[in-house]
Parts: C-alpha cells; structure tokens; sequence
C-alpha cells in the first residue's frame, strides 16, 4: 500500500524490500496548522518491535496516527505492505473513563473492522474478544465499567481491544504507562509472542528499559529524526544527552 500527500517529490515504488515493512518518506504533520513532524524518513521492519523514543512533543503520537491513518500528513508518502488495517491503541488518557461501557463491550468494539458496529458478532468474534481478554488478565473484569477501573486496569483493556481486530500490524501508545512492574512484564511477554506469530509492533515509550528491549528504535526530537537502528547504537549517552531524555 502507498499512500501519497501533496507529491513534495517524484513517488517511490512501493517496499518490494522484505526488510522493511513501512517506509516513510518526507513526512511532515501537524495539528491546525502547528506543524509537528518535519521532512521524515523512517523505515520499519516486519514482525519485529520497534520503539518510539523522544521527549514530549517530539512527534511520537503524531506518527504513530499517520501510521494508523487518525491524522492526514501534510506532506510526504508512507508506503505499508500489509492487508488489513492496523491497530491503534491510544494512550489511556485519550478515553474517556466516564463512557457507559463494561470491559467486555470495549473489547468488543476491536471487532467492529470486520463486523461494523450494528451487525451482531458471530461466535467466532466473541472467542477472539474472550481470547484477548484472557491475555491480558482481564476477564475476571468483563462487566466492570471502564470508570471502574485502575488507570492501569484501563490500559489493558484498550490493548485487549487491540488485539481483538487481529491486525498484522499494531501500533500502541505509551502501553506500559500506569502499569505496575508484573503488568509491564506481562505486556512485554505479550508483545514479543505477537511477533512471532508475524505481527509487527510499533510502539512509543519513555520506559528506555522497553526500548532498549526492542528490535529497532527510532529516536525523534522536535519533530525531525535523530536516529534510527538497534537501540544499542541509537540510544547511547550522547544521542540522548542531545535531546535531553533522561537515561
């Protein structure tokens, strides 16, 4: 899949590299006319975990919506190969705690891609919502209302809601924030499972101990790319120290 905007430059051809499986080119996006994402040029690999890293405001949640097709770029080409859509897990601060909705009808709602939100699920998406629900420990809270729950509670549900659209390619928002260290672990045994079986996760993070854990990392500041490769060579002491992250 290619997607163009605005052709600030001749179109590349679609990634026949199996390397990769998103490239970025020229990239820039923004919100109300605030730019926020200047000129990128990143590459993702497949059924592989790729890290997020920047200070706040850095463009991490800015492309990871391009990336899950929530926010337009105003310039820039982003070619994917993949069929079905991705799947986008918001921070937990983006959803409202004070919707009427049980644990159980939030998963549900991953279902929605192949369904749409008034035909009735079939017993086949009712398995995958209790299959997902059962991966992140969360099925002993099925009819609790999401205002219920622990921020951390909270987060496990919208990455169960996540897995629940069965995508081959999963996009995730700070998913470790308001996780105690159990939780966080479970998340990381979760996420490295997924990737076996052939999904590719991207996700951001201000945890450098998940980052550093990742297959590939992409370090961002003010927008632009400071660097891209294994954590180990990007997320060195002097890198970090030039975008003041905290080590």
């Amino acid at each position: 899949m290619t997607i163009m905007f605005n052709k600030p430059r001749p179109s590349i051809a679609a990634p026949r590299d199996p390397a990769f499986r998103i490239r970025v080119a020229g990239l820039s996006a923004g919100y109300s006319g605030r730019p926020v994402l200047r000129q990128l040029d990143v590459s993702i690999p497949p059924s592989a975990i790729t890290a997020l890293v920047g200070p706040n405001g850095s463009g991490k949640s800015t492309l990871l919506g391009v990336l899950a097709g929530v926010i337009r770029p105003t310039a820039g080409e982003v070619h994917r190969s993949g069929g079905r859509p991705p799947a986008f897990v918001p921070q937990r601060t983006a959803v409202g705690g004070l919707l009427p909705l049980t644990v159980r009808q939030t998963v549900r709602m991953g279902r929605w891609n192949d369904r749409g939100p008034w035909r009735p699920l079939t017993g086949r998406d009712h398995a995958v919502v209790d299959a997902a629900m059962d991966r992140l420990g969360i099925s002993g809270l099925a009819t609790r209302q999401l205002g219920e729950l622990s921020g951390g509670q909270r987060q496990r549900v919208l990455i169960a809601q996540g897995l629940a659209q069965e995508s081959d390619l999963l996009l995730l928002d700070e998913p470790t924030t308001g996780l105690d260290p159990e939780a966080r672990k479970r998340t990381a045994t979760l996420l490295t499972d997924l990737v076996a079986g052939g999904v590719t996760v991207v996700h951001a993070t201000h945890d450098l101990d998940a980052a550093r854990s990742a297959d590939a990392c992409i370090l961002l500041s003010e927008g632009r790319l400071a660097g891209q490769g294994r954590p180990g060579r990007v997320l060195t002491p002097s890198a970090l120290a030039r975008i003041r992250q905290p080590a």
